[in-house]
């Protein structure tokens, strides 16, 4: 049977007394009444932290289930003959994102500051925090002791990651995919956590010292989560160039209509969009990171009625602007599924930096605009020819800071009291209401966009040409158009052909079979390795590094190969023997095998 707190603190008293009696006559009340006041202090803070650490722990599951999300999206999004190669990718984000922050990413992130001390410490600015640019201590978390906070913040920086997955979708290369999820986790992203979450950060809210004595308010990562990720996808697909025939015919020649690649399942991203919506109340609300606190558990149910209504006003705008504009193109009226599912996703970006200090009407007049910015930015991106193949760019880039500057817009004082203790600096409509045009926050609102997009451009800009420039960044050609589950996951042509529609799909399938059987040989022949993207080594060809040209004459003579076909003389004649362009004429076997120069505004096919 257990003892009371009276029992316990009586026995520890009588057990520290002089003469050990076992009689309370010699324990004073005021003895006890601390005693039975410090064990109820200690067993509440125990509570207090088994809550917040079940809580995050909630919240952390949530937020990573959201992966399933993505891998839905980008499954349906992509055509049939590539979709376990971006499930594959899907899953090398978490692996490369787990890795990278337990390794380095958590010590640049968070590193150094009161690693084991309590959440309400963190959120109180206790601790005497320094400003600095990046984290210095706990390596492999090495004298970390919340881990549960470790495990939440993983999940975030696993989903930065993977919002690029879908943007580089059918023609980028797997060593490149982990090499960049990698990248990422472990440097690039940490540095912003570092400058924006940490109370070190200089741009930092919870700094002892912020920014013009506001800093930035990104209470769940608007800009910290979506605009990096959405930047890196602007950077990466912008030099690795658009799939092959999306808006270049198969000589190079700019198309005056881009060419559609329709997903092959809308039931796939119709699911991945509810699972979203879904893991985004562990991603808004669990961004508190303390439950216990004072008035948290009002703050987190308003967070998360802020996060329902903006991602239905997104998608209601984004449907009936696409609606009125398909009426006024075509004269008929249309309901696109697809925009008004990234309507929703972009509702759901747009309030991810507010949620928690903007009103419900706020929240409304966010997820409208943000509607209205995601077609804008996507058409836009197809008038400049950048391919996105899931319009993540718009989604999480776009809309990541357009909610960055909403909050300094709309930041409610009251709840601005409530979330970060003060409320001198709130949006600039509140504070025209107070007689006044403070525009602090907004301002450190745009010093914050500003920072995150050029440190990722500094950064991943080199990170992303020299993964070019060694061949390393997209796939061959020939692969693009068969699809690129054939080179990657393996099985066989056979296991795949009858996923394919193309009427020329079985001359494709059959040159492929010839590469490879290419490169088998040079691999069994050459004393110098093949690298994946192509089997051609010796020399580069025009602007493309993953295209290649072979130079050494006795070794194509000693190829056995059949006689290339031709594929007739219009605007899509295309000469698969290895980058040879010519009509009517059948090309040996003794000729020399050339790369297509497969530059970011030129497209032709090996």
């Amino acid at each position: 049977m257990s003892s009371t707190t009276y029992q316990t603190c009586l026995a520890n008293l009588n057990s520290n007394s002089d003469n050990g009696a076992t009689s309370s006559t010699n324990i004073t009340t005021e003895a006890l009444l601390e005693c039975i006041s410090n064990t109820i202090d200690t067993t509440q803070h125990d509570s207090h932290s088994s809550i917040d650490a079940s809580f995050l722990l909630y919240a952390a599951s949530l937020v990573f289930f959201m992966q399933t999300g993505f891998a839905m999206i980008c499954a349906g999004c992509v055509r049939i003959n590539n979709v376990q190669n971006t499930l594959l990718k899907n899953l090398l984000d978490a692996c490369g994102a787990s890795l990278g922050f337990y390794t380095v990413g958590y010590a640049f992130a968070f590193g150094g500051y009161n690693s084991n001390s309590s959440y309400s410490s963190y959120l109180d600015n206790e601790g005497g925090a320094t400003t600095t640019f990046i984290g210095k201590e706990n390596f492999f978390l090495m004298g970390v002791e919340n881990d549960s906070f470790w495990l939440f913040q993983f999940a975030f920086c696993a989903t930065s990651a993977t919002i690029v997955a879908g943007t580089l979708a059918e023609r980028c290369q797997m060593t490149a995919y982990l090499a960049y999820s990698i990248m990422l986790a472990a440097f690039v992203y940490p540095v912003v956590v570092h400058s924006i979450w940490s109370p070190q950060g200089f741009l930092s809210a919870h700094n002892p010292t912020p920014l013009w004595d506001s800093g930035m308010v990104d209470f769940a990562g608007g800009s910290v989560v979506h605009l990096t990720g959405g930047m890196t996808a602007l950077i990466a697909t912008k030099i690795l160039g658009p799939r092959t025939g999306r808006f270049h015919d198969l000589r190079g020649k700019v198309l005056k209509v881009p060419t559609e690649f329709p997903g092959h399942s809308l039931a796939l991203q119709c699911l991945g969009t509810f699972i979203l919506w879904f893991g985004w109340y562990g991603f808004n609300a669990g961004s508190i990171i303390s439950l216990t606190l004072d008035d948290h558990h009002l703050v987190v149910s308003h967070t998360a009625i802020n996060t329902t209504l903006s991602a239905a006003a997104g998608c209601v705008s984004t449907l009936c602007l696409s609606t009125i504009v398909a009426e006024r193109m075509s004269g008929e009226v249309t309901f696109n599924l697809q925009y008004a599912m990234n309507g929703c996703l972009s509702g759901l970006v747009a309030i991810t930096a507010g949620c928690s200090i903007v009103e419900s009407w706020a929240s409304i007049v966010i997820g409208l605009v943000s509607g209205a910015l995601y077609l804008c930015c996507s058409k836009l991106l197809v008038r400049w020819r950048i391919d996105d193949a899931v319009d993540a760019i718009p989604v999480h880039m776009i809309n990541g800071i357009w909610g960055s500057l909403s909050v300094g817009l709309f930041a409610e004082p009251t709840l601005m009291k409530a979330v970060y203790g003060t409320s001198d600096h709130v949006g600039w409509f509140y504070s025209w209401g107070r007689g006044n045009a403070d525009a602090i926050l907004l301002a450190c609102q745009v010093v914050g966009i500003l920072f995150v997009v050029g440190w990722v451009m500094f950064t991943m800009t080199p990170f992303f040409w020299l993964l070019h420039y060694c061949g390393f960044l997209r796939s061959d050609s020939l692969e693009e158009v068969v699809g690129l589950d054939i080179g990657y996951t393996g099985g066989g042509i056979r296991n795949h052909r009858d996923n394919f529609e193309s009427e020329k799909m079985e001359e494709y399938l059959k040159e492929y079979e010839h590469r490879q059987r290419e490169r088998a040989y040079f691999k069994k022949n050459s004393d110098r390795g093949i690298p994946a993207s192509s089997i051609h080594q010796d020399s580069l060809h025009g602007s493309s590094y993953h295209g290649r040209r072979i130079i050494t004459q006795n070794m194509i003579e000693s190829l056995d190969t059949t006689s290339n076909n031709v594929m007739g003389n219009n605007n899509n004649t295309r000469a698969i023997a290895n980058g040879v362009e010519n009509s009517n004429t059948s090309v040996s076997d003794n000729d020399a095998a050339a790369g297509d120069g497969h530059g970011d505004d030129q497209r032709r096919t090996v």
